[in-house]
């Protein structure tokens, strides 16, 4: 068995650390290993099968940045503890050179202070190594060293999202990517209407089997016919799904009387994918067929079940209308959920597996869930935000995303799933000027690659049934939130102002 051991410094911050069971290894080719996380007093320790080396990711307390997922460079196995704020911090520092070097050869132009911030934070990563018999000065000087590397992490990620948007003004007049939002179970209350308008040039259409066919062959389309005449009427760019939920609630309840009949079920699957389809032939010209097959959770499928029913789904839909452009969403993309040692397949595989069945994939929706629990989506910065979509566009297929952020903490009645906003080691919980923050800094940087094409936020209003809890746009009171503004800008103000 492999055995990684840390050292937390300063003493007692592994108690208080949120989430530190959910502290996970990867390899070298990125994959997250199976293990078991344990602590003792200031030590944490990760067993796994494997004994080879590998990074270590954590949500880690960094100062302005709440506590982000950061990691170490890949590390042996050893007898001795490792000290975790150095090795963070280590990690960080060469994340940031490789990157660089990878821009500058790029041609990009590097901002004139983030060399002096760079210097800094290896200064002080020096001086930690050389202090590493005290171990106390040794957590403060890394930690210090940490907070100057996300400082210029940002200032860098920042810099290419400027340079990145300003080749592409030059080249067109129309934004590189859709902007759009999920409706939810209704339409726009009449007040919001001009907002969500405003604010978007596309719209994704929920496709809830559930709540169509709430009892087997009884169908009702009221309020998607609704939703699609309501898109039709403001020309609103439409994208519509998903017609096959694999997570726990997104089936229905019918259904799981089936579900040790696994040929039946596929079945009951390819008839409703056909019927919908066939319903808006002609209106609905973009469908997300399946969704979150690489997490899955329905009537306990395996792995190989839910890969096989995305793959047949899209083979229906194709074979219903060839025309049609046809995507699948997947969650988790980095891919924490592996540790759990309940699945086989990494974001990356799966995808992979389907594109190689040749069954017709027109684009992946890569759902980017950030600062939400019990599932493995803590904060990340926009470098690694950057380098995970610069991973998924090596598959050359072209890219949507589904953007989720928490605006609160608390009890949301309205939410489903079992997730709450991430727990954080400071005093700074999730509000909506930090949802707005966070939406301002992602979006452009999204916008800014190539392989990009559409970019939805995963619920409009918080009165509404929706997945992550205070998610949306507009909150439990009727009041729209200031990440909304930030859509606005971008499609109304920031393109046309610069090609004026």
């Amino acid at each position: 068995m492999g055995v990684m051991r840390f050292k937390v410094s300063p003493p007692g911050l592994l108690a208080r650390l949120p989430e530190w069971d959910q502290a996970y290894i990867t390899g070298i080719d990125k994959r997250v290993f199976a293990c078991r996380v344990e602590s003792e007093g200031d030590v944490l320790t990760l067993r796994r099968q494997k004994q080879e080396s590998g990074k270590l990711h954590i949500c880690w307390p960094v100062e302005g940045y709440g506590c982000p997922v950061a990691h170490t460079c890949s590390l042996p196995e050893r007898e001795e503890p490792y000290i975790l704020p150095m090795e963070l911090a280590r990690g960080k520092i060469a994340r940031l050179r490789d990157q660089l070097g990878a821009w500058q050869v790029a041609g990009m132009v590097i901002p004139r202070n983030f060399h002096a911030l760079r210097k800094d934070a290896q200064h002080l990563l020096a001086k930690a190594v050389q202090q590493q018999d005290d171990l106390e000065e040794c957590g403060k000087l890394s930690q210090k060293a940490l907070t100057l590397a996300y400082q210029a992490a940002e200032l860098l990620s920042a810099a290419y999202t400027q340079q990145r948007l300003e080749i592409y003004r030059r080249r067109s007049t129309q934004l590189p990517s859709l902007l759009g939002c999920d409706l939810g179970d209704s339409l726009p209350q009449k007040k919001d209407e001009e907002a969500f308008v405003s604010s978007f040039n596309a719209a994704f259409v929920s496709v809830e089997w559930r709540n169509i066919e709430p009892e087997e062959g009884a169908y009702d389309w009221d309020r998607l016919d609704q939703q699609v005449e309501w898109c039709q009427a403001q020309k609103l760019f439409m994208h519509a799904g998903p017609l096959l939920d694999l997570t726990d609630q997104g089936m229905p309840n019918w259904l799981s009387k089936w579900k040790d009949d696994f040929l039946n079920m596929q079945s009951f699957v390819s008839d409703f994918v056909e019927t919908a389809i066939t319903r808006y032939f002609g209106k609905i010209r973009y469908w997300e067929v399946s969704a979150y097959g690489n997490t899955g959770g329905a009537l306990d499928l395996t792995e190989e079940q839910r890969l096989t029913l995305t793959a047949r789904t899209l083979e229906i839909a194709r074979q219903v209308d060839d025309e049609i452009q046809l995507s699948i969403r997947i969650e988790q993309p980095w891919g924490g959920y592996l540790s759990n040692g309940e699945h086989r397949l990494s974001p990356l595989q799966f995808i992979d597996a389907i594109i190689r069945s040749g069954v017709g994939l027109s684009t992946v929706n890569v759902e980017l869930g950030v600062g939400f629990a019990p599932r493995k989506t803590g904060y990340r910065d926009l470098l690694e935000i950057s380098e995970l979509f610069d991973l998924w566009g090596s598959l050359g297929i072209p890219l949507q995303v589904t953007l989720a952020y928490p605006s609160g903490t608390g009890d949301d009645p309205d939410s489903y799933g079992g997730m709450h906003a991430a727990e954080t080691d400071s005093d700074d919980p999730p509000t909506p000027e930090k949802q707005a923050e966070w939406t301002r800094k992602v979006v452009p940087l999204l916008m800014a690659k190539q392989s990009v094409v559409g970019i939805y936020w995963t619920n409009y209003d918080d009165r509404k049934q929706h997945r992550y809890p205070f998610a949306g746009m507009i909150d439990a009171d009727g009041k729209q939130k200031p990440a909304l503004g930030v859509f606005d800008h971008y499609l109304n103000e920031f393109w046309s102002k610069s090609n004026s």
